[in-house]
């Protein structure tokens, strides 16, 4: 009987150790996918759209530009359209409502139409701040 026990806890503890080794290697798996997924990883897809639609809807505010981390250029881009909005009571700032505008417009449908990997080179790892 005492054989028949030892065979028994051999077993059991082979099968523990195999199942703890695939439970860390799907773990380390789950953990390598959520850290590409959030940092915009090698594929940048989600940083990718983001950028692009909040461009082209809120281009003028220079909020694709923070997703980004291009702070200095987004605080430009806002900056030109606060100064356009209240100089437009002065007519001098409708001259210059409609340029960040336009500038996130067509950031937004360069970063839309990019693979994810020439986005990520470019914006990402090459750190392209305009166009």
């Amino acid at each position: 009987m005492s054989e028949e026990n030892k065979d028994f806890g051999d077993k059991a503890e082979e099968s523990a150790n195999e199942f703890s080794e695939g439970a860390k290697k799907t773990a380390n798996e789950f953990t390598a996918g959520a850290k590409e997924a959030f940092s915009g990883g090698p594929g940048g897809e989600n940083k990718k759209v983001l950028a692009g639609i909040l461009a082209i809807l809120l281009g003028s505010l220079g909020v694709h530009k923070f997703i980004l981390g291009y702070q200095k250029e987004g605080f430009i881009l806002l900056g030109i359209s606060i100064a356009a909005w209240v100089l437009s009571c002065l007519a001098i700032g409708l001259l210059f409502i409609w340029i960040p505008s336009v500038i996130g417009l067509i950031e937004g449908i360069i970063y839309l139409t990019k693979s994810d990997e020439e986005f990520y080179n470019t914006y990402q790892v090459g750190r392209k701040p305009w166009f």
